[in-house]
């Protein structure tokens, strides 16, 4: 922890940020998810209610293929989803994984925080928890989804998630089975992610009251193995919020991320002090000196309005895109950082 303190206390200072409230934030360039929440906050909604409809509009205009139906199937072609919502006031948070069947997964993320004391709910009985609570189930496979699946299965499963398996994973599709202790590799790698498939959205609202609300929604890595959870759902790495200071919320390759909570150190450092461009720089850069090539990107507000947003500089990634709407801005702003 004495790395990531004196990392903020040496980087440069960033041009300032005026402070405006309310604010809305979110990663990439999903101008209309900022519209939405936006429009919540100036018809008098709360942050969460912000957040909720802003991550709801991603998921219905399935942003980028990788934000709700119809986008990134599993090994076995089922599209599945992500999702979490976080009430800084109260430190509640709501979260399914793995959800199947259902569309609007942040808001049955807001049913399990506000419908149950839980904090994550998982698969199939999270698909059945929602069904109860009056969501429609619906087919979440699209012809664009099928189309994936299908190329993928003609190129032999590539590009995949499996190691020390047998069938070769870098040539065969499975069923996979254990290899053999003396042919199991022992590399400090995983693999490749495509950059433009990973885009989670990411949002933090900071109402007029100063009151913060974060969350995100996605259906995950392409291919991936079925059951796979990443960073997106999970408080503290997919995103974290603080009444008490700040929000932030990550994007990027979820099974490097996760193990760091980036959201969490995030808000933390700027508990400690740390400007939102510096927390979240210091926040990858612990990600950084464990796995220099890892793909990934976050954003940081504080109850004043400042705001910043960090990358990490890998071939084809060089500058990170977010949108942000605040007073200053009125509509929503594409804003651009350069990668470190």
């Amino acid at each position: 922890m004495h790395f990531i303190f004196l990392f903020v206390l040496t980087l440069s200072t960033s041009p300032f940020v005026e402070p405006s409230l309310p604010l809305v934030i979110n990663t990439w360039p999903f101008r209309d998810a900022t519209a939405a929440a936006w429009r919540a906050l100036q018809k008098g909604a709360s942050a969460l209610d912000a957040v909720e409809m802003g991550c709801s509009t991603c998921e219905w205009e399935q942003c980028d293929g990788s934000v709700g139906y119809g986008g990134s199937p599993d090994e076995g072609g089922e599209t599945t989803l992500d999702a979490m919502i976080m009430n800084g006031d109260t430190m509640e948070v709501g979260a399914v994984a793995d959800l199947r069947r259902i569309k609007n997964a942040i808001s049955v993320a807001r049913a399990v925080m506000e419908h149950t004391t839980h904090t994550l709910l998982v698969g199939e009985s999270a698909s059945v928890f929602a069904q109860n609570m009056g969501f429609k189930a619906e087919d979440l496979t699209t012809n664009t989804s099928q189309s994936m699946f299908a190329k993928w299965l003609s190129q032999n499963c590539q590009p995949n998630y499996r190691k020390n398996v047998s069938p070769d994973p870098k040539t065969t599709c499975g069923p996979y089975k254990p290899s053999r202790r003396d042919q199991k590799t022992h590399q400090h790698s995983h693999t490749r992610l495509d950059i433009h498939s990973h885009d989670t959205i990411g949002m933090v609202v900071v109402g007029h009251n100063g009151s913060v609300a974060a969350g995100t929604s996605t259906n995950g890595a392409k291919h991936k193995v079925p059951g796979r959870v990443g960073d997106s759902p999970i408080a503290g790495a997919g995103s974290y919020a603080d009444s008490m200071v700040g929000g932030a919320a990550a994007t990027g390759d979820g099974d490097v991320m996760m193990r760091f909570l980036p959201s969490f150190l995030a808000v933390e450092l700027m508990r400690a002090g740390a400007e939102p461009l510096r927390a979240c720089k210091a926040a990858l850069a612990r990600i950084k000196s464990y796995y220099p090539q890892f793909f990934g990107a976050i954003i940081c507000s504080n109850i004043k309005g400042e705001y910043g947003a960090a990358c990490n500089r890998v071939p084809g990634f060089s500058q990170f895109p977010y949108m942000v709407s605040d007073p200053l801005t009125g509509n929503p702003l594409l804003k651009k950082v350069d990668c470190f």
